[in-house]
């Protein structure tokens, strides 16, 4: 029998840790939670303090047997359950289970799977946070107080089945209110106009203008004769150049993934729904068997608000760019991360646990979506140790008799992080020689109505 008893939450990662330690240690998993309130009534103690009222959950008996009894024939339990409030809490209930001291240094917990990261983990347990545990505690109970309060209000008002809680009651009553602003919106009308121009000599190109004002100021086109007034000032009119305006335009690459950042990007960019996406950062977190390396555990942690990531990673990064992309694109200084006030930093932002793995050495290893999530998080981790990107940027401003366009033209001088990630949507629109003074061609000045849109 083995030593020590270590105890996951899910039985993938229990195989790829036990690798990980050797014939000493034996590794189990909870299959997550294994007490929680009863279902059929309240389970709190109003009048004690609110004190929840735990038992084991249904089927869940089998389980709870097999851990005792591997427990008992263990020199030591080390409970691993996942690094935030939940894995805290299960973590909890099997020291409650199993008979542990909760004061005991029974408690490991780990960001990465991978070798270094477990092994360092065992060397260093602590015991169980109770402030995680009550933080736990505390939403569960609301949730409880909340949903089994309401809900059977919607089942005799509304239908049989509906329910409500901490989020949902008040997610409903924001889309309640936008939906109203939705409905008393009332659209207005309004006018744009566009000035298309020509060079005389050399470029044939249409040159697309924007209106900015008339007379020197700026004119609301609230309906047809607005912008009629406009056009006639045009109407037979010559157009000049009025003005040039060049800068250098830098754009910097993203911090890395957040929990909701990498839903929303997954959403985007591979239309997967929020579901989706956490299913299989769990599968890369928890570990996929790599030809040629075993398994081992690709991302860190998915369950995260922080930007950080930690100086390790930092380096690690720094050395695949210049090994692999190029010091011409290595960033003299990493952006510095600002996490939001309510960020509570416990774990990093969501990155490749190896910058070295990269997506098409272990693509044969991935299904098809997996290759995807594990491409977007480790182009965004890459591109965040790369240099800005930089724009030439040209503003070109053109006079009609009274009426004043803008025409505006960008080009792309050094991709920077766009080399490995595209970050949104930029168009390149790169604009003919143009000179102060130079008269153009006004081949047509257009107008076109459009409607305000609700929120």
């Amino acid at each position: 029998m083995s030593k020590y008893l270590v105890i996951v939450e899910s039985p993938a990662k229990a195989k790829t840790i036990e690798k990980f330690l050797g014939k000493n240690y034996k590794v189990v998993a909870s299959i997550g939670h294994v007490r929680d309130l009863p279902k059929s009534k309240m389970g709190i103690d109003i009048e004690d303090n609110y004190e929840p009222k735990y038992i084991t959950i249904r089927g869940k008996g089998d389980v709870i047997k097999e851990l005792r009894s591997k427990a008992k024939k263990s020199e030591k339990v080390f409970l691993a359950t996942d690094p935030d409030r939940e894995g805290e809490a299960i973590a909890w209930h099997l020291a409650f289970l199993l008979g542990l001291d909760i004061k005991e240094k029974c408690r490991v917990t780990f960001h990465e799977i991978t070798k270094t990261a477990i092994r360092e983990a065992i060397k260093h347990p602590t015991s169980i946070d109770m402030k995680l545990v009550d933080a736990q505690q505390g939403r569960r109970v609301l949730d409880r107080l909340v949903g089994y309060s309401i809900s059977p209000i919607l089942w005799r008002k509304i239908r049989r089945g509906l329910s409500a809680g901490r989020v949902q009651s008040v997610a409903t009553k924001l889309i309640c209110d936008r939906e109203d602003e939705i409905n008393s919106f009332e659209s207005e009308e309004y006018w744009e106009i566009q000035g298309n121009f020509k060079k005389i000599k050399g470029s044939k190109e249409i040159l697309e203008g924007k209106f900015v004002s008339f007379k020197g100021e700026k004119i609301e086109m609230k309906n047809l004769n607005d912008a009629n007034e406009i056009l006639e000032n045009t109407e037979g009119k010559k157009a000049f150049v009025d003005s040039i305006v060049k800068k250098e335009k830098n754009r910097s690459p993203q911090f890395c993934f957040t929990t909701s950042s990498l839903q929303q990007e997954a959403a985007n960019k591979l239309g997967f729904s929020t579901k989706k996406t956490m299913i299989i950062a769990q599968q890369l977190y928890e570990g996929i068997n790599i030809k040629g390396h075993g398994t081992i555990g690709l991302i860190t942690y998915m369950r995260t608000d922080s930007k950080r990531i930690s100086d390790e990673a930092k380096e690690s990064l720094k050395n695949y760019i210049l090994e692999n992309i190029g010091e011409d694109y290595l960033s003299n200084q990493f952006r510095k991360e600002k996490n939001g006030k309510n960020s509570q930093d416990a774990h990093e932002a969501i990155r490749p646990t190896l910058v070295s793995m990269t997506p098409a050495d272990a693509e044969g290893s991935f299904t098809k979506d997996q290759y995807k999530l594990y491409k977007l998080i480790w182009e965004r981790f890459v591109a965040f140790g790369m240099k800005d990107a930089k724009f030439d940027s040209v503003t070109v401003s053109v006079k009609c008799e009274d009426v004043k366009f803008k025409l505006s033209g960008l080009e792309l001088k050094f991709a920077g992080f766009l080399k490995i990630y595209s970050a949104g949507t930029f168009s390149e629109k790169i604009l003919p020689e143009l000179s102060e003074g130079e008269e153009i061609l006004v081949e047509s000045i257009v107008p076109s109505q459009h409607f305000t849109q609700p929120p």
